[in-house]
């Protein structure tokens, strides 16, 4: 990846519905090379997606949380691949020290939440947990 790539994924993640137009614009390239850049992005898996932002609060949020996970020695991918199936949750992150995995948790009812605690808390190889409710977004 050159500047240009880096400069167009940056306008994406600002405005990932800018036209075309706008970008080659904005990059100061034509039409065709942002065409052919965002494809290439696309194949290689660079980019994998886009998506909508919400401003905080402007959604139904439910119950967000985030688990502190440590995990058995050398069961971190069978843990991985179990939480991934999990409708509840929404993003795993591996880290390095006193925790293995965090994982943000969504649901719609405290109920709903006490059953997903239970259900993570038994996956094989998921040692202790510690998680927090994320009460309010300041950014």
């Amino acid at each position: 990846m050159d500047d240009i790539d880096h400069r167009l994924i940056s306008l994406l993640r600002t405005n990932a519905r800018q036209s075309v137009a706008n970008l080659a614009k904005a990059l100061h390239v034509a039409r065709g090379t942002v065409l052919n850049r965002m494809r290439r992005l696309e194949r290689s898996g660079t980019i994998v997606g886009y998506t909508v932002r919400l401003r905080p609060g402007s959604a139904e949020k439910g119950i967000v949380a985030l688990m502190n996970i440590a995990v058995a020695a050398n069961r971190n991918e069978s843990v991985l691949r179990e939480l991934r199936g999990d409708p509840a949750v929404q993003a795993l992150h591996t880290t390095n020290g006193r925790w293995d995995i965090v994982a943000e948790i969504k649901t719609d009812s405290l109920e709903e939440f006490d059953r997903v605690l239970r259900r993570i808390g038994q996956v094989d190889g998921v040692g202790h947990t510690e998680t927090s409710l994320l009460l309010s977004t300041q950014k």
